[in-house]
């Protein structure tokens, strides 16, 4: 496993060599140091550090807010304030940057390598939500373009089983032409079986497109069926064992 890479920006020149003999210690890779804002910003550009130290005031009182600002909008990565601070409002400024953690001065060395771990563990954890925010964003808009491409065929509405049919302009659905009356979600799974109309929708599926963020399990998958299968005239929603559901074509 590589050494974590850390770029310490501090201006008093005592404090920044001491972080950088215990960090050291430790077995990180420290990239370099900066004692100002510009040269601060520089460095990360140019390093591409795994974490990066900043003190708060940095010349002045608000220079490692401003670098911290930088990272959060331009090149996103954890990073630690290391303060000795006690103006309430300098903390306020700082906890707008969401930093990942906070060490007071003088520093412990232990305290100071478990916040760094803490931190970049806390980072990782947070792209992974990001990613999977993305993942399903993007198979929202894959099935959307199903829905939209049944759309534009010669059918108005997508017909399935015995009789049932679903409008997907209004996004809803009729049974020998008389509207059956769906909750939000009831009608978000049944727009995601048509959109997949000859094919499994799976628990994962289900629960990505009806719940998004809010999340779900396959029990409430479960239960969303169960009350569908009450308010559908006939049998349309199909099982497949341990997989999830179909619609009858």
């Amino acid at each position: 496993m590589s050494a974590i890479k850390v770029l310490i920006i501090e201006d008093d020149d005592v404090t920044a060599l001491n972080l950088k003999m215990s960090l050291e210690k430790f077995g990180y890779e420290i990239l370099s140091l900066a004692n100002e804002e510009i040269s601060a910003q520089n460095k990360i550009k140019i390093y591409n550090p795994d974490i990066v130290l900043i003190d708060i005031g940095l010349k002045r009182n608000d220079g490692g807010i401003e670098v911290a600002n930088f990272i959060r909008e331009k090149m996103p990565r954890p990073f630690i304030f290391l303060t000795a601070h006690s103006d309430s409002a300098v903390l306020s400024k700082a906890k707008l940057t969401e930093p990942f953690g906070y060490i007071v001065k003088p520093f412990d060395p232990l305290n100071l390598h478990t916040t760094i771990q803490m931190a970049i563990y806390r980072f990782e954890e947070e792209q992974k939500r990001i990613q999977n925010i993305d993942m399903l964003k993007t198979d929202k808009e894959h099935l959307e373009k199903l829905l939209y491409a049944k759309k534009l065929s010669t059918q108005p509405a997508v017909e399935f089983g015995d009789g049932y049919r679903h409008d997907i302009s209004m996004g809803e659905t009729f049974y020998k032409n008389q509207k059956i009356k769906l909750t939000k979600k009831e009608n978000a799974f049944i727009r995601l079986l048509v959109a997949q109309l000859g094919s499994v929708v799976d628990f994962s599926q289900a629960t990505d497109y009806v719940w998004g963020e809010e999340g779900a399990s396959d029990n409430s998958v479960r239960t969303l069926v169960w009350r569908l299968r009450n308010k559908l005239p006939t049998d349309v929603i199909k099982n497949a064992s341990g997989i999830g559901y179909y619609l009858e074509e």
